[in-house]
């Protein structure tokens, strides 16, 4: 999961309700950790390489939990940009966005660009769903997550040079 820490009430009800309690997802990112610079490094591949290998080892879909601010925060691009890469010892994550409650009715709400790259609407790798309803409807957008690894893998766009700064 990727998000901007001012969100992280609404992520961490997300958790509890999806995860916790209806064991949907395994919550991994690099959350908390994520104060200072994490990485000590500007290469843009290394900081990929070591967010992936120690923070998003096994995982299998990134989900970016959009809320006001989060399209402009340098964390949230270098996870989803470490989750879309192959690697010797994992494949890249499948990737979508969930809109947070807070942001839902926001008119200026945005991806983040890196995810803007990979949506298409309903033909991209990536796809921007609302907050779900229900564990089964959040079952079934994570499971077309994670078909898109595949199925879609030619779309997948982690061209992108790295947001080095916040927005």
């Amino acid at each position: 999961m990727s998000y901007h820490h001012a969100d992280e009430g609404e992520v961490q009800e997300f958790i509890q309700t999806f995860d916790h309690d209806q064991d949907v997802l395994i919550a991994r990112g690099i959350g908390a950790s994520m104060s200072g610079d994490i990485i000590n490094s500007l290469n843009a591949d290394y900081i990929k390489s070591q967010i992936r290998s120690k923070y998003l080892r096994d995982t299998t879909v990134t989900i970016v939990m959009v809320g006001r601010e989060t399209w402009g925060r340098r964390f949230v691009d270098w996870e989803i940009a470490a989750s879309l890469r192959n690697t010797t010892t994992s494949s890249a994550s499948g990737l979508m966005a969930i809109t947070l409650p807070s942001a839902a009715n926001y008119v200026g709400k945005q991806l983040p660009a890196r995810v803007q790259d990979n949506f298409d609407g309903e033909s991209g790798y990536a796809r921007w769903w609302k907050y779900p309803n229900s564990s089964a409807g959040l079952a079934t957008l994570i499971e077309e997550a994670y078909s898109a690894r595949t199925v879609l893998a030619n779309l997948r766009d982690n061209s992108r040079s790295l947001r080095l700064r916040n927005a």
